[in-house]
């Protein structure tokens, strides 16, 4: 049974962990015969936004280790203690808190820093030649680890593809219910919701997501 290491930035899709794509793929690795173990760093969220109004909630605070619990059952460790020998490959479901909290993608474009424990943890996988996989704008991450023309997606976006180029991979248009795969990072990207119109169309991308990971070797 291979193990994945699946890393999750909060709870909620304008703040968090998109909790679809977060669900469907963890049900995903499950269906194909994966075990996982979930990881999250242990810091304050960018923001708190109210899921009913879109607002940013003004004076709250939340820790995405904390939130991230909420979609694991309980059954997530901080970042920190990830490593990448103990897994056979790497899931990075998106929602904004990919690009807010494990990065700042969503703020600063290609100019954004990045969560040094996240980052570290990916390096991990890529280094040791381990399978990847990246949904929705969690790519942006995937772009900084892999660089050198790596193929990777978010979709169609012209102003995010740049964004991810500036990182110096190389970003293909891929429709929702489909995969780009990168033979030689092991790395499968999919759109998921930077193109979803619903929770059916996700999951068919995420399902192939997590079998064309599965397959890499």
């Amino acid at each position: 049974m291979k193990k994945a290491a699946v890393i999750l930035s909060g709870c909620g899709v304008f703040d968090g962990a998109e909790i679809h794509e977060a669900v469907l793929t963890l049900l995903s690795l499950e269906k194909h015969g994966a075990s996982y173990q979930c990881f999250a760093p242990d810091v304050d969220q960018l923001h708190v936004v109210n899921h009913l109004t879109g607002e940013v909630a003004e004076g709250e605070s939340r820790n995405v280790l904390v939130e991230a619990a909420r979609i694991a059952r309980g059954n997530v460790k901080p970042v920190t203690e990830c490593q990448a020998e103990e897994f056979d490959l790497l899931v990075l479901p998106g929602g904004f808190g990919a690009a807010k909290n494990l990065c700042t993608f969503a703020v600063d474009g290609p100019d954004c820093s990045f969560n040094e424990d996240v980052l570290a943890v990916c390096k991990q996988f890529a280094a040791a030649g381990k399978p990847a996989a990246y949904a929705c704008i969690a790519p942006a991450l995937a772009a900084k680890v892999y660089g050198n023309n790596t193929n990777v997606t978010i979709g169609n976006d012209k102003d995010t593809a740049a964004g991810l180029e500036a990182f110096g991979a190389k970003h293909q248009l891929c429709g929702v219910e489909d995969v780009i795969i990168d033979q030689d990072a092991k790395l499968v990207t999919t759109p998921a919701y930077m193109l979803g119109q619903n929770m059916l169309e996700v999951s068919i991308g995420l399902d192939k997501m997590v079998q064309s990971v599965l397959a890499l070797k």
